[in-house]
């Protein structure tokens, strides 16, 4: 093996196989500083490719905007609309040449720290190095967005090799340093039926976040000017993806909102590889951030998606496929969130860590009352049993007929102000589309076990679409009528919690 390297899924497994007997702490001793530091070692030499594609990547940076015409004016683009960069209210040829040069200086720059701090991380226990090496990686992703990269090339080199440069040094070889201080354990949380972080249940998330990550990145290069369509089989380009795509809504964010998706996207996906099936007690910090960038930020994206009728009045296919996609994130991303605070608390209270929370949060704690987990059908089977790893990819979520009809009703509540003809424009209309959309939203979401409770906004919803539709005016009886009915189903529907299948340990509590 020392002479192919070691993978992280290898490394893991020999460490799982290992907790499992007992090994490391649980073996009636704790391994100390000059073993954690001959682990590292012979990591970091398994491992040592790594840290030479770094200089490597070092150097194709710098030659880059030579290479790819960064300067070429003859490749240069304007944003879609009519709009300028943040720093200018339009587009000018000055401000098309500044865009390239600060394109070119970044790129330049970031060569520049990969080179140096790159070859630091040739030496072993530099820790420091690679999360430098590991921020640039997370700038070129957002640079050619804040710069409103004026070429396709700059855009697609950035983007590419900063994903390259972010495995290399946090996900292929592991988190820097975490061998130093890792506590090892069973993975399973105390009093949880199924682990939240195992990798079947990561799988689904990096697919659905890379399946965003293209719709988005689709997007941002019409915004950013480098293709003049985008494809709408439901609404047209001209009279829908185009007119929400640059509209004033769109206009108002600084940079190309389907670039910052596309950006978003890019950490969710990758963010599903990173740590171990322990992640929830190992790295409590990492879970918190990707159930950021999943939950908060993803309801605030889905929202802005089904606000397109209501404050631009048109839709957009591509638009919609994208929250479409962040909408199932939340409720598979929230169980590992709440396990993740349940060991926080927990830890805290056994005085792990000295007791201190922020050393917990960063570190991780012990693995107290976790279980060996012995249900979770191994990855490597999925082409043999796609759909038994399937089904481990969603424990945590169930689908009550009830929610599922409530659903259906909330679909239909959107449909209807097409089926009336109802004017678009219109309070009634309004009503119907966004009063929908959010009870789609509200449904899917709580058919994550624990989030159940949450299904009673459905009755606050219901009850304001059912009489509100009654005061917008002047509207067809027929439309009003079928609003109300749609509208007090799904408030009804919400009621009922349905059946949960999994157990949460002390959350169980909760589930409602």
């Amino acid at each position: 093996m020392g002479s192919r390297g070691v993978t992280r899924p290898m490394a893991e497994g020999e460490q799982r196989n290992g907790d499992d007997h007992g090994s490391h702490e649980h073996g009636g001793h704790e391994m100390d500083r000059e073993q954690r530091l001959g682990m590292l070692q012979m990591h970091h030499r398994h491992t040592l490719w790594v840290y030479w594609t770094l200089p490597v990547l070092g150097l194709w940076l710098l030659l880059a905007p030579f290479t790819f015409g960064y300067l070429n004016e003859t490749l240069w683009v304007d944003p879609s609309g009519g709009r300028g960069p943040w720093f200018a209210e339009q587009s000018t040829p000055e401000l098309r040449e500044l865009r390239a040069w600060l394109m070119t200086g970044s790129d330049v720059v970031c060569g520049l720290v990969l080179l140096v701090f790159g070859w630091r991380s040739l030496t072993p226990n530099r820790p420091v190095s690679l999360w430098i090496c590991c921020g640039v990686g997370v700038w070129l992703t957002l640079a050619p967005v804040v710069f409103w990269a004026p070429t396709a090339a700059s855009y697609l080199n950035d983007s590419l090799v900063g994903i390259v440069v972010m495995a290399l040094t946090i996900l292929i070889p592991g988190m820097p340093n975490m061998i130093m201080y890792m506590q090892h354990g069973p993975p399973t949380p105390p009093g949880w039926s199924y682990n939240p972080s195992s990798w079947p249940q990561r799988w689904i998330m990096i697919a659905t976040g890379l399946l965003g990550f293209i719709v988005s990145r689709y997007l941002a290069v019409f915004q950013l000017g480098y293709v003049d369509y985008v494809w709408d089989p439901f609404f047209g380009f001209a009279e829908g993806t185009k007119r929400v795509l640059d509209s004033d809504l769109s206009h108002m964010w600084p940079i190309s909102d389907g670039g910052l998706g596309a950006v978003s996207y890019t950490f969710e996906f990758m963010m599903g590889y990173m740590g171990s099936p322990s992640r929830w007690r190992t790295m409590p910090w990492m879970v918190a951030f990707f159930g950021f960038l999943v939950i908060p930020l993803g309801l605030t994206h889905i929202v802005l998606v089904i606000s397109q009728p209501v404050i631009v009045h048109h839709w957009c296919t591509m638009c919609l496929l994208a929250a479409a996609i962040m909408l199932p994130m939340i409720p598979l991303e929230v169980d590992e969130v709440v396990a993740m605070f349940q060991h926080v608390r927990q830890a805290k209270r056994r005085g792990d860590r000295g007791g201190s929370l922020w050393t917990i949060f960063w570190k991780g704690g012990q693995a107290d009352g976790c279980q060996p987990d012995e249900r979770t059908p191994a990855l490597i089977d999925m082409p043999q049993h796609p759909w038994q790893l399937f089904k481990a990819s969603i424990w945590g979520m169930s689908f009550p007929w009830t929610l599922v009809a409530s659903t259906a009703a909330g679909i239909a509540l959107m449909c209807c102000p097409t089926w009336f003809g109802i004017d678009i424009e219109t309070t009634a209309a309004d009503l119907g589309h966004l009063g929908g959309a959010l009870i789609v939203t509200v449904s899917v979401i709580a058919m994550g076990e624990v989030v159940r409770i949450g299904r009673y906004a459905n009755v606050i919803l219901g009850l304001i679409v059912a009489g509100g539709v009654w005061l917008a005016g002047d509207v067809p009886s027929g439309y009003a009528a079928a609003c109300t009915l749609l509208a007090a189903s799904a408030a009804v529907l919400s009621l009922p919690r349905g059946r949960i299948r999994e157990t949460y340990g002390a959350w169980d509590a909760y589930v409602r």
